[in-house]
């Protein structure tokens, strides 16, 4: 058994597969490379799954980052559904009252006016960000200073549901570490794809040509930790 992997990691793993979140084949993403996973966070559809999707993302919030935000965003689009399911998760499992924020793509001239969706931000609010999954840290180009222009406010974190656990375009280090570099706040997900790899290896549920496969394309694509 791996020593210190919370339980929950083991159950999102499961959870990801079960929904059809993560697959194993052949792929290819956006950025050209040939991938032997790939992570949809659109597969989660139902009210149940999506009630489990928040519960994840809040315990991972709570490992990482404790009590130091008062307020959850998700960008748009699918960050949306993320926040909303994270700030409720943390209401019921610990308690405690958080805001929930997200972004329009367009902003809106009348009602409920502005680019912002759910709580509007203040000064001092700590904002935890939490995003499907990152690959090339460009979301966070938007993102950063959309928040950053509403008010003086602290980003505490970022979490996302799986690290590729991959380096970016133009360098050998991980987007997560990229972006905790570049904006200065820590990165962290539910689950890397080095414990699912394990986790999956050790309960014999990767084929021999799969563990090949995943070998060959961190040879080649994974980060420098």
């Amino acid at each position: 058994m791996m020593e210190g992997l919370q339980d929950y990691k083991r159950e999102f793993t499961d959870f990801m597969l079960s929904c059809g979140a993560l697959k194993f084949g052949d792929f290819t993403l956006k950025s050209g490379r040939k991938s032997p996973f790939f992570m949809n966070a659109g597969a989660y559809v139902t009210g149940g799954s999506l009630m489990k999707l928040g519960e994840y993302y809040a315990k991972a919030a709570e490992d990482m980052y404790g009590d130091s935000y008062d307020v959850i965003f998700g960008p748009a689009y699918k960050g949306i559904p993320l926040s909303v399911v994270t700030a409720e998760a943390v209401s019921r499992i610990f308690g405690r009252e958080v805001r929930y924020c997200s972004n329009r793509k367009e902003i809106k001239d009348h009602g409920d006016t502005g680019i912002l969706l759910g709580s509007k931000l203040k000064d001092g609010d700590r904002v935890l960000i939490v995003e499907d999954v990152t690959t090339s840290g460009k979301s966070m180009e938007e993102t950063v200073p959309i928040l950053r222009a509403q008010a003086k406010v602290e980003i505490t974190g970022l979490v996302v549901s799986l690290d590729r656990c991959e380096k970016g375009i133009d360098t050998d280090e991980a987007a997560l570490t990229q972006i905790s570099k570049k904006y200065g706040f820590r990165t962290g997900a539910i689950v890397t794809m080095k414990e699912v790899t394990e986790i999956l290896k050790e309960d014999g549920r990767l084929t021999d040509d799969m563990v090949s496969a995943l070998e060959r394309y961190y040879a080649e694509y994974g980060a420098l930790s």
